[in-house]
């Protein structure tokens, strides 16, 4: 069964393609369930690389219509990727409860570092930080408004060797998703960004296999995302890649949301 719960349009302003391109695209690959999961907007503040908040009510009904439309051939899931920030917390009950999203996917860019000023992770270069980003990550999955998080190794991306504060906050955020139940996303976006040299030597930005081959004894839940950008990626090579990467190592990822 294939399925993808992140999915990315060209709202979010560095993506191509609208709704519809996706589910054409989806169907051509034979998925089965696909859940757009746009970069969400806060309602004060632009922090970039999203949808501007006055298309949010649109992009909610152009995925109810289609998701209407294409009923008999495919099942959509409508979704958001967004941040966890703890003053926005009644922003996310609106979302879920008001706008009846299937899910939010964590997806923490940026997130509250120990003097509590939000950070963007690419900022990041000490490995100590790590561990700020991985405490952020597992408050927002206390929360329960979170049902995945994206890329949760995202970290790794940064110009650093990986070392035990990297270890430290990969134990941190495994421990947060087996105590809430929370899915953590293996995404084939980042073999799609290529190799880099890294102190440590030549590999992808993320997934990282240091974090997931201690996922990989930890008993957790974890999905497969392709965070396509693009409507041909909604199922290409890497996503066929990532499962064969699982299967290597002992993870059966789940395939639909509870």
């Amino acid at each position: 069964m294939r399925t993808n719960y992140h999915t990315h349009t060209r709202r979010c302003l560095h993506a191509f393609g609208n709704e519809e391109d996706y589910i054409r695209s989806a169907l051509a690959a034979g998925v089965s369930i696909l859940g757009f999961s746009d970069h969400a907007p806060f309602p004060d503040q632009d922090y970039g690389y999203r949808m501007p908040y006055n298309e949010l009510k649109e992009y909610f009904a152009a995925v109810d219509l289609l998701t209407n439309t294409y009923s008999s051939d495919i099942v959509i899931r409508k979704g958001l990727e967004i941040e966890y920030v703890p003053q926005y917390r009644s922003y996310y009950e609106e979302l879920l409860w008001e706008h009846k999203l299937d899910y939010l996917l964590l997806g923490e860019h940026f997130f509250l570092n120990d003097a509590g000023c939000l950070i963007n992770i690419t900022q990041v270069q000490d490995s100590k930080v790590c561990l700020s980003y991985a405490k952020a990550i597992a408050d927002a999955m206390k929360t329960g408004y979170f049902q995945i998080v994206a890329h949760p190794d995202i970290f790794a991306m940064n110009y650093f060797a990986w070392d035990k504060n990297c270890d430290a906050a990969t134990d941190i955020i495994l421990d947060a998703a087996a105590t809430t139940g929370t899915i953590l996303e293996f995404n084939a976006n980042g073999f799609r960004r290529g190799l880099h040299d890294y102190p440590d030597g030549n590999r992808y930005m993320y997934p990282h296999m240091n974090f997931w081959n201690r996922a990989s004894d930890s008993g957790i839940r974890v999905i497969v995302g392709s965070d396509c950008h693009e409507p041909c990626q909604v199922w290409d090579e890497w996503m066929v890649r990532s499962l064969q990467i699982l299967d290597g190592i002992g993870i059966t990822p789940i395939q639909v949301l509870d």
